[in-house]
């Protein structure tokens, strides 16, 4: 009769049953340059941007706040520019021209702005869907953003031309009169802003459709299943959760739109285009700048009013943050309140 033996053979320290071993931890090293680069090497990564940026905008913008506080033409220098303090600020604020190209600049962004995210976010939702020829039709929509801006302003011009326009060739079937588009302020913000809205909405939508991408299907089937209808299953699902990239957007449109230069000017044409028209009906904060230094020779006006706009976008960006951020609030709120009656 043999007897068995209850003992267990012992398993060597670090060694597993079956002759596997587990994986040993990567040795972290303990030298100087080790920790150096542990603690140095993302300051390092990220340096770049920050060199390019000190350079080519930080500076630019000192430099130019500088020279606004100066009678500074274009002949002089730092030591014969007369320092005059903020005298170009309180002079330009208190001049009705600037006024009137902050009015037609404010205009034009929120008459070209808004329904340039509205398209655009439907179109993004367009071409999410399971369509024919999906990645013609994405290539497609930016085409008009990598057209020059000069081919279609004159395009645009031809539209938009009082005698042969086919703008005023439609309207004229339903009985109105024809407009002279570049006369009046209403019809040049309406004229520049449907030319902005044609190169910038595909751009845009391309955006609103890689956030789209990154949401996941099971959600649609699951609300589907439920019965939502697509149009309902956009508002109430898909721009929810597009919320951050229509913060972005909306932000770099905002600073896009407030600095517009070519459109208008390539619009309005004519002797002195800077000046957009004979009654700068279309004149932009950036159109009134270039004046101050094309025309005047005043870099320090110029600078004032490169400033001036700067606070102008800040202004309108902080707006939009808050707008936005309470909205998100609104949203969380709303949904607290859904699950406490859950």
């Amino acid at each position: 009769m043999t007897v068995q033996s209850s003992t267990r053979p012992e398993v060597a320290p670090g060694h597993r049953r079956g002759g596997s071993t587990p994986p040993t931890e990567p040795q972290r090293s303990k030298g100087v340059l080790g920790r150096l680069d542990i603690k140095y090497s993302p300051y390092l990564y990220i340096a770049p941007f920050f060199v390019v940026f000190g350079i080519f905008g930080l500076w630019p913008l000192i430099y130019t706040l500088r020279m606004s506080l100066y009678d500074w033409d274009l002949g002089s220098t730092v030591e014969t520019a007369k320092f005059v303090g903020f005298d170009n600020f309180a002079m330009f604020l208190g001049d009705s021209d600037f006024w009137n190209s902050v009015v037609n600049t404010i205009a034009m962004f929120l008459m070209s702005t808004i329904p340039q995210l509205i398209l655009a976010l439907i179109l993004a939702n367009a071409l999410n869907k399971r369509l024919r020829g999906r990645t013609l039709l994405r290539m497609g929509v930016l085409i008009p953003n990598i057209t020059s801006v000069a081919a279609v302003s004159i395009v645009f011009t031809q539209l938009y031309n009082r005698d042969f326009g086919l703008i005023n060739w439609v309207l004229g079937l339903f009985g109105v009169d024809a407009i002279d588009w570049t006369a009046r302020s209403w019809s040049s913000w309406v004229a520049i802003s449907s030319m902005v809205d044609w190169r910038w909405t595909g751009y845009n939508a391309l955006i609103f459709l890689a956030a789209m991408q990154s949401i996941p299907r099971d959600i649609y089937e699951s609300a589907s299943i439920d019965g939502a209808s697509g149009w309902r299953q956009f508002w109430t699902m898909t721009v929810p959760m597009l919320r951050p990239t229509i913060i972005f957007v909306t932000i770099i449109s905002t600073i896009g739109g407030l600095q517009l230069y070519g459109e208008p000017l390539l619009f309005t044409g004519g002797g002195n285009p800077l000046l957009g028209g004979s009654d700068r009906q279309s004149q932009t904060v950036t159109m009134f700048l270039m004046e101050q230094f094309y025309m005047k020779f005043e870099l320090g006006r110029a600078a004032t009013v490169a400033w001036l706009l700067f606070i102008l976008i800040m202004i309108f960006s902080i707006i939009n943050f808050l707008f936005t951020r309470s909205l998100r609030s609104a949203d969380g709120k709303a949904k607290q309140r859904k699950v406490a009656k859950r």
